[in-house]
């Protein structure tokens, strides 16, 4: 029996309705729902976003350990890598600091295994001198009287005059002395600079910032700048290699200059120093420049 061309057109008209309208009934009527999903299965920026509100949370509870259990839920091999490539690449797209630092400081926090004091600048105090009160004297206008005034001599008075019994003078106790003393805020000076020859550290321009307790100090910004541009970044974002560590690569024959944000530390003309292999073949050092606080 052989089928009519009008038949056939039939069914593909069916089975195309049949197909649309189960595509409408998944997609529209009743779209699948995800319950309790696993964070693992997110997408990559989703992932990003949940480890921003665990930080956020943690700089606000300063609850590791449930920090801790949170970031293992997105099944990360190295959630303190992660968290710290995230930091960097915040800072690499022009976000502000302030936004990446909590991924920073918990990364800080689970490397070395506790809680850490958060970085706050310690405010200088000022005090108001205060000024001496000058008295203007104060003018009377009298008015002027058409007429002359006629003066009338008043008889005079005499009144006996008692000594005064002189006053003890005061003594006014000095004010103490406030006396600074070095806190978060306190300027960075350079202790101590090293040139490494070590072809893995080739051109690396290596920071470490420590405070007066020798401490390293997460978060200070650092900038170097140079005839060609400027770069700025922060310690803390490589917490394997400790939290008061940075590093710049630097180019050959060139010089840079470096300041430290917190206190205005300032450190010119430096380069990447001339190293031999064993083989005698001449290549660029790296340097290593360690600033603490006093």
């Amino acid at each position: 029996m052989k089928r009519s061309p009008h038949s056939i057109l039939q069914i593909v008209l069916a089975v195309l309705t049949g197909f649309g309208l189960g595509l409408a009934y998944s997609w529209l009527l009743s779209p699948v729902t995800y319950v309790d999903a696993n964070p693992a299965l997110l997408r990559a920026d989703f992932k990003d976003q949940y480890r921003i509100a665990i930080a956020a949370a943690y700089a606000a509870n300063q609850d590791l350990t449930r920090a801790n259990a949170r970031l293992n839920l997105l099944g990360d091999a190295d959630p303190v890598a992660e968290l710290s490539a995230q930091a960097q690449r915040m800072l690499a797209a022009g976000e502000p600091f302030d936004k990446a630092r909590p991924l920073a400081q918990l990364a800080t926090d689970l490397q070395q295994g506790f809680v850490s004091e958060p970085f706050t600048s310690t405010p200088i105090p000022t005090f108001n001198t205060p000024e001496g009160i000058v008295a203007s004297p104060t003018e009377t206008n009298i008015p002027a009287s058409s007429e002359e005034a006629t003066f009338t001599p008043q008889p005079t008075v005499f009144f006996e005059q008692t000594p005064l019994t002189p006053l003890s003078q005061e003594t006014v106790a000095p004010r103490p002395t406030f006396t600074p003393t070095p806190g978060p805020g306190a300027p960075f000076t350079l202790v101590e600079r090293e040139d490494i020859c070590d072809p893995a550290l080739s051109r690396v321009m290596q920071f470490l910032l420590m405070d007066s307790r020798r401490t390293q100090v997460p978060g200070v910004e650092i900038v170097v700048t140079w005839n060609q541009g400027e770069d700025r970044f922060f310690t803390g974002f490589k917490p394997e290699l400790g939290n008061g560590y940075a590093d710049f690569v630097m180019e050959a024959d060139t010089v840079y200059n470096i300041r430290i944000v917190t206190g205005g530390a300032f450190v010119s003309d430096i380069s990447a120093p001339a190293c031999s292999d064993p083989n005698g073949a001449d290549y660029p050092g790296g340097i290593l420049l360690t600033f603490q606080q006093p």
